[in-house]
């Protein structure tokens, strides 16, 4: 009797153990991978174009898997209701507290940026728009409070943000002029802007390289000195996602701006016939190489290289063993990146 008492008891714990195990595998197919999470601060032109939704909702997935410490958003759009709709995404998402900044300009409205609906149908905290810092000060705060080479810049937009924080003075934050807090506390930017290798796109400089501010990219790319990736044209265009959004829920700041940019913005609403239309995934590239690299997944790196870009924002790439630049090349897998996309901005 004993003796069985013995084989039954040995028999549990080798269950019990193989269940654990068992468990533990399964859980590693479902949780984020072991990596150092990035700190993140986000840069965009929120409002413009649906792809920035769609990049702000991957960053707050990714977030909440603990793939990234998501630190804080710049804005370089000062449209009048830009702060206010990321604010409430940022509250629907769980972060009504996340650090704002904006670009200081004039404000002006744009009745197709999809900022409105979204500040209208969602709460914010208003507080998070009232404390909002200029760009350049949240940015010195930020990088002057960081460790040494620990900051991932993405930055989904035209680069004045950047252009300004490189050109800013010492501060109450830090003694350090901006090119030198940046080459400090940066580990690298990853930008979304340009085409390789051609530099151009068929329909002229690709905007966030020009912006209608001429000479600013050229600047910035001159004077940065940490590592650069770079997601070009090219890949967002051929990433379409944005029609499956119609059999999601409705009630969600992704629908809502989806669809009214679907509607409104001038080369979209010639298509549009009551529901939500495929778009070019340009900015949720870049949050995902932040996030998860991707590298031989999604895309392969190119050689070490250096962008040089003109006043008018066409890039010329040349490579170079010492270059600090690398840009994205796609994997034929084109379908699984697309799906890849569609789960974290949905989650």
């Amino acid at each position: 009797m004993l003796r069985e008492i013995c084989l039954l008891r040995s028999a549990y714990v080798v269950c019990v153990v193989g269940l654990c195990l068992l468990g533990s595998a399964c859980s590693s197919l479902e949780q984020p991978s072991p990596r150092a999470p990035a700190k993140v601060i986000l840069d965009t032109d929120f409002g413009g174009d649906a792809d920035d939704l769609g990049a702000l909702a991957m960053l707050h997935y990714y977030a909440d898997r603990g793939e990234i410490d998501f630190l804080a958003i710049a804005s370089w759009s000062n449209e009048t209701y830009a702060l206010q709709a990321l604010a409430a995404v940022n509250q629907y998402y769980g972060r009504p507290k996340l650090a704002l900044g904006v670009r200081k300009t004039e404000p002006w409205r744009t009745d197709w940026n999809y900022t409105k609906v979204i500040a209208d149908q969602f709460p914010h905290d208003p507080e998070a728009v009232q404390t909002a810092q200029s760009a350049v000060s949240m940015y010195r705060q930020l990088l002057a409070n960081a460790a040494p080479n620990s900051i991932t810049v993405i930055t989904v937009g035209p680069l004045a943000n950047i252009q300004n924080l490189l050109r800013s003075d010492p501060d109450e934050h830090s003694d350090l002029g901006g090119a030198a807090l940046v080459d400090l506390k940066v580990d690298r930017f990853i930008i979304m802007g340009g085409q390789f290798p051609d530099g151009i796109t068929a329909h002229g400089p690709e905007w966030n390289f020009d912006g209608n501010m001429k000479g600013v990219t050229a600047e910035v790319l001159a004077s940065i000195r940490r590592p650069i990736i770079f997601s070009g044209y090219e890949v967002g265009e051929a990433l379409k996602y944005g029609s499956a959004l119609n059999e999601h829920p409705k009630d969600t700041p992704l629908y809502v701006g989806y669809k009214y940019f679907s509607e409104h913005a001038p080369w979209m609403k010639q298509d549009y016939v009551g529901a939500v239309l495929d778009n070019a995934s340009f900015d949720q590239t870049a949050v995902m190489v932040a996030a998860i690299g991707g590298e031989d997944q999604y895309w392969t790196l190119s050689e070490a290289g250096e962008l040089t870009v003109d006043e008018d924002g066409r890039g010329t790439w040349s490579v170079t063993p010492a270059g600090n630049h690398r840009y994205l090349i796609l994997t034929e897998q084109t379908d699984e990146t697309v799906a890849h996309i569609a789960r974290a901005m949905t989650h």
